[in-house]
């Protein structure tokens, strides 16, 4: 079966009707751990609840590798236009990750026509997906859903390099509910569109969230442009966690097939 053909098929799977029901991230990480080996670990989290078998039998799931040699390009995608705007946001502490969560309507994407509301943004140390087999110091995601629970995620990558500057607008929060698991911190109006990633070319896959429940369907846009961050920054992030979330990248998952998709502007080469 040729790659477009294969491509159609996982994009017609996805829009159609799938249970959200356990659709949003687990909020609670005292049941899992990122710690290999163990009976909480990655490979284990398939079997520490029914809800989340997915995480060990789903066939779609999250991360995996954007190899050059699984990708094609595909310019009916279509640049991947954000319309967010400033809205009151909390930053809180989930233990295995530090999350900023708006309040109120932060604008959104549009995929394939279907709007996205923005919900909020967190961080993975290192990055979770990876390029050719390259990981990275960071990986940012910012979380979308729809009217019907349907969840897009941007994925941004960042090597060690200059600070982040929308990091850097929340490091004194951070500091604040560093250690305290399940603290939470009124931050004030943030703008999302002080997240960075201009860059137009994106990967397209059908993948999953990358922690319980590991709902499968969701549509992942990873930004193909790596940003910098400070190795102060990353160890903050890490220092704000759990002690076994301090390095929360869920391991590269099998692709099973899945086509990947890659957009870029007509005047740019790939």
């Amino acid at each position: 079966m040729g790659f477009n053909k294969l491509f159609a098929i996982s994009t017609i799977f996805l829009f159609v009707s799938l249970p959200f029901a356990t659709s949003q991230e687990v909020e609670n990480e005292e049941d899992f751990s990122y710690l290999s080996g163990t009976e909480t670990g990655p490979e284990n989290w398939g079997n520490i609840r029914v809800e989340w078998a997915a995480c060990g039998n789903g066939q779609m799931q999250s991360p995996i590798d954007l190899s050059f040699r699984n990708v094609q390009i595909l310019p009916q995608l279509g640049e991947l236009n954000a319309s967010y705007m400033p809205s009151n946001a909390i930053l809180k502490n989930r233990g295995h990750d530090i999350m900023l969560e708006w309040q109120g309507d932060a604008g959104g994407i549009q995929i394939n026509g279907t709007e996205y509301s923005l919900k909020q943004v967190h961080w993975h140390s290192p990055s979770e997906h990876t390029i050719n087999g390259r990981k990275y110091a960071l990986e940012a995601h910012l979380v979308h859903l729809s009217a019907d629970n349907n969840i897009a995620v941007v994925g941004i990558l960042y090597r060690i390099g200059r600070p982040d500057s929308f990091l850097a607008e929340l490091e004194e929060y951070i500091q604040t509910i560093s250690d305290e698991h399940e603290a939470e911190v009124v931050v004030g109006e943030v703008d999302p569109k002080d997240i960075e990633w201009e860059n137009k070319n994106y990967y397209r896959y059908v993948g999953s969230l990358t922690v319980p429940p590991c709902t499968e369907g969701v549509v992942w846009s990873v930004i193909d442009k790596v940003e910098t961050v400070s190795k102060r920054q990353v160890d903050l992030l890490r220092e704000a966690v759990d002690d076994d979330a301090e390095m929360n990248a869920r391991p590269i998952q099998p692709t099973n097939g899945r086509p990947i998709g890659f957009y870029r502007p007509k005047k740019f080469r790939y």
